[in-house]
């Protein structure tokens, strides 16, 4: 059934200037050069070591770029950003008076007044972003039934960035290569060399997998296989959640069929079926 929400823990950041795509594209792990009117590109900003800072969506708009981030973090992006820009011709500001929402399982919606439309770049499962004044975007979500976004993403296995504490995960433990968040082909970018050796040396550890329970504990709660820990919720709904996992160690559980738990009660753990391990 067509759901839509408006994703209030969503904030737009926007850049304007002549600079604006070369500034960027040297600094995120995307390339800019995909990011079109339409079709955004999925992104983060990392540490030199390779750990991701903060990951949005980027989305080409008339006279600038539109930033999709976490709101809880969009004035530190937007500092961040402004450390970089030296002498670029970019400005960087807070665009307040947009709002994001997201729409899956159909319709489709084309356009939106004073705003942009697009595909979400990460999975296609997951839909569509529409980002506008909050006016334009209840207008075209009219019609849509809402829903639980947050449900939806984690039945879906899809971290969020508030699954990613910064200066915490790499950004291929996060996913950001099956999620189409990362190129390899592009020019340098911070945290380039880290990204690229764990591509080749395939050294990535650890993964996002779905928690299952009766009620899965909160964000921070150890997941165990017989005292030994694996990893941790990262975030949770109801009977539903997603957990930062070590891969060996999870595989040495399976293998020895050693249950899983969590705060003291079972628990399982799934591949999500976009992710390759």
């Amino acid at each position: 059934m067509a759901s839509a929400a408006i994703l209030d823990n969503r904030a737009v950041i926007g850049l304007e200037g002549g600079d604006s795509r070369d500034f960027l594209q040297g600094l995120i792990t995307n390339d800019i050069g995909n990011c079109v009117p339409g079709r955004a590109i999925y992104a983060a900003l990392l540490t030199p070591q390779g750990k991701i800072l903060f990951d949005f969506l980027v989305a080409a708009v008339d006279g600038g770029l539109w930033i999709d981030c976490a709101s809880a973090s969009a004035s530190e992006l937007a500092k961040r950003l402004g450390f970089y820009r030296l002498r670029a011709k970019v400005s960087i500001a807070a665009k307040a008076e947009l709002v994001v929402a997201a729409v899956w399982n159909g319709p489709t919606i084309s356009a939106v007044a004073n705003g942009t439309v697009f595909p979400d770049p990460k999975l296609a499962q997951l839909g569509i972003r529409v980002i506008a004044p909050r006016q334009q975007v209840e207008s075209v979500l009219a019609a849509i039934p809402r829903n639980d976004y947050e449900s939806f993403r984690l039945q879906m296995g899809v971290p969020d960035s508030a699954d990613m504490p910064p200066d915490q995960v790499f950004a291929l433990d996060a996913g950001l290569e099956e999620l189409h968040g990362v190129s390899f082909t592009k020019g340098c970018y911070v945290g380039q060399e880290v990204t690229s050796r764990m591509k080749h040396r395939a050294t990535a550890r650890r993964r996002f997998y779905i928690a299952e329970a009766g009620a899965v504990p909160p964000a921070g709660t150890a997941i165990q296989a017989e005292g030994r820990e694996l990893g941790r919720i990262s975030s949770a709904t109801g009977s539903r959640g997603l957990a930062l996992i070590r891969l060996d160690r999870l595989a040495e559980a399976e293998q020895n069929n050693v249950p899983l738990s969590a705060g003291g009660k079972p628990i399982a753990l799934h591949q999500p079926a976009w992710l390759n391990v």
